[in-house]
């Protein structure tokens, strides 16, 4: 693990003392216990508990990469690109990343076949594929193999990188973390795109790409009739 790197990075892309704030209070930083070999050049050491801590630089590097390379694509229907989120934490995320950036969102289950089998309803054939999760979207990455197709992955430290081009090093198991991320994507993804100053302040909040978990006990349906018994 190398602990001493200087990223030569100009200085109008580098993050704001605000930027690794929000990372920090995220926990953007913290990464598993255990560490994939090719994770090992993004972490910088290992925390109390023996977890991985994240180099924020070189994850905002990453980030900033997939920004322009998604921002590249000139996206003339939605399918150009495609963001998958199987973890439920990421659902929210990467339909608002749909939203903002007008792609398009497989939240759930990723369908087998969707990039490979043209019979399908639902097939597509993307120029470009995001992934919140590579352990839990393995199936879209290994149809992204068969087709040749770019992919960018959050990634903690023990996921593998097989049919990952980028990685975005962060904490993908976290809610606040990885909608966190996918906001931050889909800023810089418009500042790139000049729909967005970079001195200026998005006037979309970060909490809704967060996922709520909602409270059966208080959003259970009432039945008429029952009475509550003392």
């Amino acid at each position: 693990m190398s602990k001493n790197v200087k990223i030569n990075f100009p200085d109008i892309l580098k993050p704001s003392a605000e930027d690794i704030k929000m990372m920090v209070a995220c926990r953007v930083h913290i990464g598993a216990t255990n560490l994939n070999f090719a994770m090992e050049e993004y972490v910088y050491e290992r925390g109390n508990n023996n977890e991985c801590i994240f180099n924020l630089m070189k994850t905002w590097e990453k980030l900033s990469l997939a920004a322009r390379v998604i921002a590249g694509i000139s996206n003339e229907t939605p399918s150009d690109v495609v963001a998958v989120a199987g973890r439920e934490m990421a659902h929210r995320a990467s339909l608002k990343f749909m939203k903002y950036t007008g792609c398009t969102a497989v939240a759930g289950r990723f369908t087998p076949g969707s990039f490979t089998n043209q019979i399908q309803k639902k097939f597509m054939e993307p120029r470009l594929i995001i992934v919140s999760d590579p352990s839990v979207d393995h199936q879209a990455l290994r149809e992204s193999g068969y087709i040749n197709v770019p992919t960018i992955a959050f990634c903690n430290s023990d996921n593998s990188l097989k049919n990952v081009d980028i990685a975005i090093p962060c904490n993908n198991r976290s809610r606040l973390s990885i909608g966190l991320m996918w906001w931050m994507l889909t800023r810089e993804i418009l500042r790139y795109q000049g729909k967005l100053a970079r001195d200026e302040k998005w006037d979309v909040m970060v909490d809704l790409f967060l996922h709520r978990e909602l409270d059966a006990k208080k959003d259970a349906p009432v039945i008429a009739g029952e009475e509550k018994v003392q």
